[in-house]
């Protein structure tokens, strides 16, 4: 996988554009717009919080189970639990994505939102931005061209935090909870954007040529494939492991 620079990637993105007007770019976000997870950041500041409500915990009694852990633990017991699990490689990541974003049932939505902001304000994302995925999001509004954000991390958390680099809420494809009446419940929409769901949500939002995707690990790699210019972040190990099966995609030289 060859080191590209940012002005190098702009220059095949503005010829792509040429080519066929209206795309768009997809980024993932965590790892990608910035670093850390902010996925992670809300849920830790759930668990210090404290309010995981019944709806959540009943949930959390049933997931547990079908991981081998007792559902007599509390609710905060029970998370932390199934996180630690998932970080040994008992619990798939899929369903941590999920838990993360339905562990909030029984919240009302704007109490989410709020709660989210305030984690991305305490967590200061805007200091962990890559400069060098800012700069092609820059770039790209500037030109008209659409951003979206394609991320596995909750909704709401992912919502505040593409507002530090620019993007509009609006475009972001996140593990979303089902609602009802304004509450959040225990379950989730299907499909959520990991590995090949992240080109279904895509789709089913747009149909516009995709110019580029940006990501940083494997289940970013059906995402990149579908893209004209693909483009590692500062990728991981197991992205890079599967770097060879796509000999277009190339990563963007770090900024600081």
């Amino acid at each position: 996988m060859r080191m590209e620079r940012v002005e190098e990637t702009l220059e095949r993105i503005g010829q792509e554009a040429a080519r066929a007007p209206g795309g768009v770019l997809a980024f993932d976000g965590d790892g990608t717009l910035w670093s850390g997870d902010v996925g992670d950041d809300l849920f830790l500041a759930l668990l210090e919080h404290g309010d995981i409500r019944e709806p959540a915990h009943t949930a959390l009694q049933a997931l547990g189970t079908a991981h081998g852990l007792s559902p007599d633990l509390g609710a905060r017991e029970l998370a932390h639990q199934l996180f630690a699990a998932f970080e040994a490689g008992r619990v798939p990541e899929k369903e941590i994505y999920e838990m993360v974003a339905w562990l909030f049932a029984g919240w009302r939505v704007d109490a989410v939102r709020a709660f989210a902001r305030d984690v991305v304000a305490r967590r200061e994302v805007k200091r962990r931005l890559h400069p060098e995925t800012r700069r092609v999001v820059e770039w790209a509004l500037g030109r008209g061209i659409a951003c979206y954000v394609v991320s596995a991390s909750p909704l709401a958390v992912v919502e505040a935090a593409v507002v530090e680099v620019g993007i509009e809420p609006a475009n972001v494809l996140a593990c979303t909870p089902r609602v009802e009446d304004g509450m959040v419940l225990p379950s989730i929409v299907q499909p959520i954007p990991y590995a090949a769901g992240k080109v279904a949500c895509l789709r089913a939002r747009t149909s516009q040529p995709l110019y580029a995707a940006f990501g940083d690990n494997v289940f970013d790699f059906e995402l990149l494939s579908a893209a004209c210019v693909p483009v590692a972040i500062r990728p991981k190990p197991r992205l890079r492991a599967r770097a060879a099966e796509l000999p277009s995609l190339v990563q963007l030289h770090p900024e600081d």
